[in-house]
């Protein structure tokens, strides 16, 4: 038997008929230059000022990618009246304040993920956001992806039934000297890596009604490696790994009662993946495989949302930010890992 099914097409907009905005970024790392390089060359979204930790850095970054302004703090990037957004690339632990002092401004701000450190951190960014009636959204990049959306209708059209299954890894190797290393800096693999799978079983599956973790420390403190099992409604389950110690091959498996999906690794990136029916046929979507190229997506989709009048993004809504970092939190406690919250 055939398998009759075809692939939907990405209703992702070109990036360039976004309405251009004035960009403060926060954070001129790695991260960040990757951002803005993707700004600059898909769309028509002004990469306006820069804030560093030392105004040397915010200047260094502005004359590698024609920023015009650069400040020496963040306070002083918000004060600039022509700011429209605050794009947040700092350390993790940074994230809460510098997006609070953004959101207080009146600036519309995505923030790289994960959105806080810890869910009552979120709570407190989503209740400021409603308060100055701007524009919040983490920048959980996945989401945004036209991939992303080709997946989403195929499980919306039912091609794999219901979902009850989620399969999901996430490793890489780090040296001891990379940041993620650092226990000061909410290090390990949960915030970086471990987010990912964690955001792709509780969007498909919801909110996890028990969670169980195992983990191992690397020499640093932190957390090096973590296995995840996830309950959630009506018995489903996630099962997911995380690790800094080695590469691995990043796959992923959505399962359901007419089929699967199978994300070639890295899952949570551009790249190909496949649905098989109950017969083992199967049909593939493809694209080039992993391009940083694709982060534009996710401030062409702000963009459009704050000429909509929006404050939430109907695609990473904060509630799904927020379930994410719950879920985090509850590993976090089975693990014993304490980062310095509030």
């Amino acid at each position: 038997m055939k398998f009759h099914y075809t692939l939907p097409a990405a209703r992702t907009p070109e990036g360039r008929s976004a309405p251009a905005l004035r960009w403060g970024i926060v954070g001129p790392g790695w991260v960040a230059q990757r951002f803005v390089a993707a700004l600059q060359k898909n769309t028509r979204q002004i990469a306006y000022a820069v804030a560093g930790s030392a105004l040397s850095k915010a200047r260094a970054f502005g004359q590698q990618f024609s920023i015009p302004h650069a400040y020496g703090s963040i306070d002083e990037l918000v004060r600039d009246n022509n700011v429209d957004v605050v794009y947040v690339a700092t350390p993790h632990p940074t994230h809460y304040a510098c997006a609070l002092k953004a959101i207080q401004a009146g600036k519309h701000v995505l923030v790289e993920k994960p959105l806080a450190i810890n869910a009552e951190q979120v709570r407190g960014l989503q209740e400021a956001a409603r308060e100055h009636k701007v524009f919040l959204m983490e920048a959980m990049w996945t989401a945004f992806l036209p991939k992303f959306d080709v997946l989403q209708q195929v499980i919306d059209q039912g091609a794999i039934g219901e979902i009850r299954t989620i399969i999901a890894d996430h490793g890489e190797y780090f040296e001891q000297s990379h940041r993620i290393m650092r226990p000061e800096l909410a290090g390990g693999t949960l915030m970086d890596l471990g987010s990912y799978p964690v955001a792709l079983a509780t969007k498909f599956l919801g909110a996890p009604e028990q969670v169980l973790a195992s983990g191992q420390t690397a020499p640093t403190g932190v957390n090096g490696q973590a296995s995840i099992v996830l309950k959630h409604k009506n018995g489903n389950q996630s099962s997911l790994h995380t690790t800094l110690f080695s590469h691995t091959p990043g796959t992923a498996v959505i399962a359901g009662t007419e089929g699967y999906i199978f994300l070639e690794g890295m899952f949570y990136a551009p790249g190909n993946f496949h649905i098989f029916n109950n017969d083992k046929q199967k049909i593939s979507y493809e694209e080039p495989r992993f391009s940083y190229d694709q982060l534009y997506h996710q401030a062409a989709h702000l963009a459009f949302c704050v000429a909509d009048g929006l404050t939430e993004s109907p695609i990473r809504p904060l509630a799904d930010s927020l379930l994410t970092l719950q879920t985090l939190d509850e590993v976090r406690r089975e693990l014993g890992i304490v980062f310095n919250d509030i």
